[in-house]
């Protein structure tokens, strides 16, 4: 079988994707049904989990050096910000770069790490056996099939990937839809720019002498999401929104965007997988579907090469499911609150009272307390995974704080510096050399040890003795034990556990 993994879809959760696995080693290919890199952006934000993603694998640079910090965000575009500076992060901003900018970017690390990317490959349908799954293309050579031992489906809300594996799509169909614009030409003064602002209307400027409008017209925002969008119709939206067209002009892009939402009722059947849009859909209420999306990507890629490479323990392609699945549900559920707190305002007979409910919810963001569990939950910061064993330490499952270290043998100077080549990390904070590893523990495949001489003091970290970190940055095991014997016993039997290690000896 020449591919390990089909990924079906090249845009940000597909590239992704594939980058993890080939990081991993496992021959990747992905297959796009445009012939071209996507121009327009509907996406233009990175969290700060993102950016935290993309810090453990070096690539954080590249990103920030195209695009600009954002301290503040929002939720439901209530007037006061979320504050995510005030998180536990060394990347508390939303960076503002355009979704063809962060495809590009990760097209380019795919291709250092020798993913294949075939464009102008259209998926028709799929069958899967014991073995593998059988993908039916059409390519520029005509109609073909393509075979690997597994497909993951990155090929968005209309996923065929997702139609031909059988997997539904539960959930609501839109009750409401605005528009977008970037236009080329505009004619305001920086007045009647604040006026739209006031007024709900997004106006930001993109690169190459853009500017994106987004707004959601009263008028208008019953109009079905696959009816095309005029330059006239925009201008006249404008008008009645905020008293002027603001000159808008030349547009390069227009679009409709509504809040239909549906979760796919599991992201995996046998050996097929959803990502991305693919697996949720949603308002884009405080821009969390391509954040998400790439959030997948990191929790199924080190999962899907364990199995390739033959070490993954029972049920770990499975905790992928029961991973991400609510996370993606929590993502729906706070955009329809999103949603419904834009709709109710716009509606005639329920504008005093949501006026009121807005006014009440921004009061409550002034509180630091709420303002950063928003904040956090948007960020996708809190995000934290359930452990199967109740007496599993409180840090497990929960992302590992990004501290700064000096560790034994090493040059990293933080945590997330040990985390570039995408395996687990055993860290002692006992101070301790490592010991040798045991004959036959293959570690350099599967994790690296570190013993670490001083790190950086950090709340969670209080009392614990040693942990183990996950590929995608979350703690598997963690231990306060003091006694060398006890944190032995409980590290050998983490390493089987996560690894898959036929001998976790002393390290």
């Amino acid at each position: 079988m020449g591919t390990d993994i089909l990924v079906v879809g090249a845009g940000p959760t597909g590239l992704m994707l594939a980058c993890e696995l080939a990081l991993a080693g496992v021959h990747t290919r992905i297959v796009e049904r445009r012939t071209e890199r996507q121009r327009d952006s509907r996406a233009l934000t990175l969290h700060p989990r993102s950016m935290e993603l993309m810090d453990m694998r070096g690539l954080a640079p590249r990103f920030r050096s195209l695009g600009r910090p954002v301290p503040g965000w929002h939720f439901a575009t209530l007037p006061t910000r979320l504050d995510f500076a005030a998180l536990d992060t060394r990347h508390g901003y939303t960076l503002f770069l355009a979704q063809a900018r962060t495809e590009a970017l990760l097209e380019q690390r795919a291709q250092e790490l020798g993913v294949e990317i075939s464009r102008g490959y259209e998926t028709t349908g799929l069958r899967q056996d014991a073995e593998g799954v059988e993908v039916s293309v059409r390519g520029p050579a005509g109609a073909e099939t393509l075979r690997a031992r597994y497909v993951v489906g990155c090929d968005g809300g209309r996923s065929t990937v997702r139609q031909a594996a059988g997997i539904a799509f539960p959930g609501t169909d839109e009750t409401l839809t605005g528009i977008l614009g970037d236009f080329a030409t505009i004619d305001a003064p920086p007045a009647a720019l604040e006026t739209a602002r006031a007024r709900g209307v997004l106006a930001v400027p993109l690169e190459g002498g853009l500017t994106r409008f987004v707004c959601i017209d009263p008028d208008r925002m019953r109009v079905p999401a696959s009816e095309p969008v005029t330059l006239e119709e925009f201008r006249s939206s404008l008008k009645r929104i905020c008293g002027s067209d603001c000159g808008v002009a030349d547009p390069r892009w227009l679009s409709r965007f509504g809040n239909s939402t549906r979760l796919a009722d599991t992201y995996r059947t046998g050996r097929v997988l959803l990502a991305g849009d693919a697996a949720h859909i949603h308002f884009p209420a405080a821009g969390q579907g391509l954040n998400t999306g790439l959030q997948d990507a990191m929790n199924l890629g080190w999962k899907l090469a364990g199995v390739i490479h033959g070490w993954a323990p029972a049920g770990l392609l499975d905790s992928y499911d029961a991973e991400r699945r609510p996370v993606g549900q929590a993502v729906t559920e706070n955009t329809e609150v999103q949603s419904l707190l834009v709709e109710l305002v716009l509606v005639p007979q329920y504008q005093r009272p949501a006026a009121a409910l807005r006014t009440l919810l921004d009061q409550l963001l002034a509180l630091e307390n709420v303002n950063r569990m928003l904040a956090g939950r948007i960020s996708a910061l809190s995000t934290a995974y359930s452990s199967a064993s109740p007496e599993a330490d409180p840090l497990v499952g929960r992302r590992m704080p990004d501290i700064g270290l000096t560790a034994i043998a090493s040059n990293a100077e933080r945590v997330y510096d040990l985390l570039t080549q995408g395996r687990f990390v055993l860290l002692d904070l006992t101070g301790k050399a490592p010991r040798r590893p045991a004959p036959g523990l293959d570690q350099n495949a599967r994790y690296t040890a570190h013993a670490l001489v001083r790190h950086d003091p950090h709340a969670e970290l209080d009392g614990v003795t040693e942990l183990l970190v996950r590929p995608d940055g979350h703690v598997a095991w963690a231990t306060r034990a003091t006694d060398a014997g006890t944190r032995a016993a409980q590290r050998a039997a983490a390493l089987t556990a996560w690894t898959g290690a036929a001998s976790a000896a002393d390290v």
